[in-house]
């Protein structure tokens, strides 16, 4: 290490400032939350054991009805499973999530605050305050903690409600400032807390296109801020006759932690919420674990299942060796970077030498 430069950070004494490979930057990467489903994990952080960052802002982006809020409700749930002291601080723009619906989906509503501010400003004012005072506490008096917004595109600007009262309808040009500013001050903030913060959001068709597009509303601001943005579509999963719940297609618009433009299909059930193990026979012929025989799966040990079987039944034919093969099919197939120890080390001993 270049002893000037650790002369320099003692010089400058800000607790802001500090050599990299000490790993104190606020922006450094210090986990994930699982989402509730194994093909999610995979997509968001590159491993089935992974999820969205725990200090980042992540946005599920959607059309109506794909699901954006039950998935936000399935990160809560394994957030407050693993951490059991934990809490949620719940924006609801939409006022569309109540206590019934929490505990259906297993979450004890006593640990969510639940805040319904009208404005942009007022949501960036309580979340900011909120932020503050978890910092002013003492570190290891700190408990986990996440936070929504549900959903962007409800908040109004101060001026937009305004105008409304007064009969006027011209367009607040200023919105799209205000929300950039919002997300600026907030990204920051949420690192250096370990906070995460995500957020519903909707999407739009660009009109003009040369080809079909889609487009997250709320300007480039958030765009900027989050670091992952995850594209949401769906169709209807049917036994038989019945609608029996949603197949969700991500798709991966924006990730500092994975691939982008991957996309999965998880199932999203009206009865279970979101099925962990969904995506992984699709992902299992892909990485050559199993083989796909007609309209059959051949697992490893020659036996052949329907694909409805074998998810009846995960823990059976989903065991920790498959698992671990399809977390290494993972790490190869959705992660950044280089993942192969040997070539590592062969860099590593050039650089001694």
């Amino acid at each position: 290490m270049a002893s000037f430069l650790t002369d320099l950070v003692k010089e400058l004494d800000d607790e802001h400032t500090t050599i990299a490979a000490d790993g104190k930057s606020s922006a450094e990467f210090s986990g994930t939350i699982d989402t509730g489903s194994y093909i999610l994990n995979a997509v968001f952080s590159g491993s089935l054991w992974g999820g969205v960052p725990n200090n980042k802002i992540t946005v599920f982006a959607g059309e109506a009805a794909t699901g954006k809020t039950f998935f936000v409700l399935g990160v809560i749930n394994q957030f407050l499973k693993t951490y059991p002291d934990g809490g949620v601080i719940y924006f609801d723009t939409e006022s569309a999530v109540t206590n019934e619906m929490m505990q259906s989906r297993g979450i004890d509503s006593r640990q969510v605050v639940k805040s319904e501010p009208e404005t942009i400003q007022k949501f960036r004012h309580t979340s900011l305050q909120i932020i503050d005072n978890y910092l002013a506490q003492d570190e290891s008096e700190r408990r986990p903690m996440i936070m929504v917004l549900d959903s962007l595109g409800q908040l109004s600007s101060t001026k937009e409600i305004e105008d409304t009262a007064k009969g006027e309808e011209t367009r607040d040009m200023t919105k799209a400032q205000i929300l950039k500013a919002t997300f600026r001050v907030l990204n920051l903030k949420l690192s250096k807390a370990q906070v995460p913060l995500i957020v519903c959001n909707h999407i739009y068709d660009v009109v003009g296109s040369y080809f079909p597009a889609k487009e997250m509303s709320g300007g480039s601001g958030l765009k900027y801020s989050a670091s992952t943005i995850a594209f949401l579509s769906k169709k209807k999963e049917k036994d038989g006759t019945d609608v029996v719940g949603n197949i969700i297609k991500v798709k991966m618009q924006k990730s500092r932690l994975s691939k982008e433009n991957k996309e999965v299909s998880c199932l999203l059930s009206y009865e279970k919420g979101l099925d962990r193990y969904y995506g992984l026979v699709d992902m299992g012929v892909d990485a050559g674990i199993f083989k796909k025989v007609s309209n059959r799966i051949e697992l490893p040990d020659g036996k052949k299942m329907y694909a409805k079987q074998i998810y009846e039944n995960p823990k059976e034919y989903f065991t920790d060796g498959v698992m671990e093969d399809l977390e290494k099919y993972c790490q190869t197939e959705y992660m950044y970077g280089v993942h192969n120890n040997d070539i590592e080390d062969d860099i590593f001993d050039s650089e001694v030498e």
